[in-house]
């Protein structure tokens, strides 16, 4: 790759993986001490901005300024609001019944189970799906079309996870809404608005990473990870197990979208593909 500088980046992909293990770890330390594993959630978008952060300066003088400084903000204005939202969303709750599921599995110590399978795990992740924002800093192309592309398809889906998260807590702060379904506003259009916002977001910053062929080659597997992860993996297949049960989330189902926003159904067939 033209240009492209290989030995400083190979630098940073090894900071990037000390970085998000340090941010882990000392989730994990601290959760430990406090008895609540949830406290890794909160920890996964701000592991994000400090790679991001941590990937800015070491780039210095490497990669395209312009595209340096959108990236890395683009990411730690992502992960910041993120964390920012999980930690008020779990503010005077206990454990995550996930964590209590995953932990009563443990074949021996609880703790170095979660160390093992949640947190050093989601540091791996961190890392792989961070992949995008390192290179975009190691670019040395002045910003085109497909970084104007990405900073839209980042903004669309900012907005759209931004304001899925603000519609579902004002709804659930409504005592009269215990027990009901959410489908109102984005979520009348899709069942995952948040989700969906967060699958653009990562497909953005993949654009922003595109200086030609062979750095979109090196930076796609994070948004393809990614998206498995939303739609088959932690997101939209655990919560929809979850709330299988729950009174009215069959119809909710029929008539909305499990992914992509569209018009609700007014008379949805019980096989609608869309489901």
């Amino acid at each position: 790759m033209t240009g492209f500088p290989w030995a400083p980046f190979a630098v940073n992909l090894a900071v990037a993986a000390g970085t998000a293990g340090a941010v882990l770890l000392l989730t994990f330390a601290v959760a430990r001490a406090k008895g609540v594993h949830r406290l890794v959630d909160i920890a996964w978008g701000a592991a994000f901005a400090v790679v991001a952060l941590a990937g800015y300066g070491l780039s210095a003088g490497h990669g395209d300024d312009g595209r340096r400084l959108l990236v890395t903000g683009a990411t730690v204005l992502w992960g910041l609001r993120l964390s920012a939202h999980i930690a008020r969303r779990g503010r005077g709750h206990g454990e995550d019944p996930r964590y209590d599921r995953l932990l009563a599995r443990a074949p021996g110590s609880r703790d170095a189970y979660a160390l093992r399978m949640v947190y050093l795990l989601q540091a791996a992740l961190v890392w792989l799906i961070s992949l995008p924002v390192q290179v975009a800093q190691y670019v040395p192309v002045p910003l085109g079309a497909s970084a104007v592309a990405g900073t839209l398809l980042w903004a669309a889906g900012f907005v759209c996870e931004s304001v899925g998260d603000f519609q579902l807590a004002r709804f659930k702060a409504d005592p009269a809404n215990r027990g009901r379904i959410m489908d109102r506003g984005l979520w009348s259009w899709t069942r995952h608005p948040n989700y969906f916002g967060d699958f653009l977001v990562w497909w953005g910053l993949f654009l922003l990473a595109c200086g030609n062929g062979q750095t979109a080659a090196l930076a796609v597997v994070s948004p393809l990870v990614m998206s498995l992860l939303l739609t088959y993996g932690s997101g939209k297949r655990l919560l929809e197990n979850q709330l299988s049960d729950r009174p009215g989330y069959a119809a909710y189902r029929a008539r909305t979208s499990g992914f992509v926003p569209l018009p609700p159904r007014r008379h949805p067939h019980p096989e609608d593909p869309r489901a």
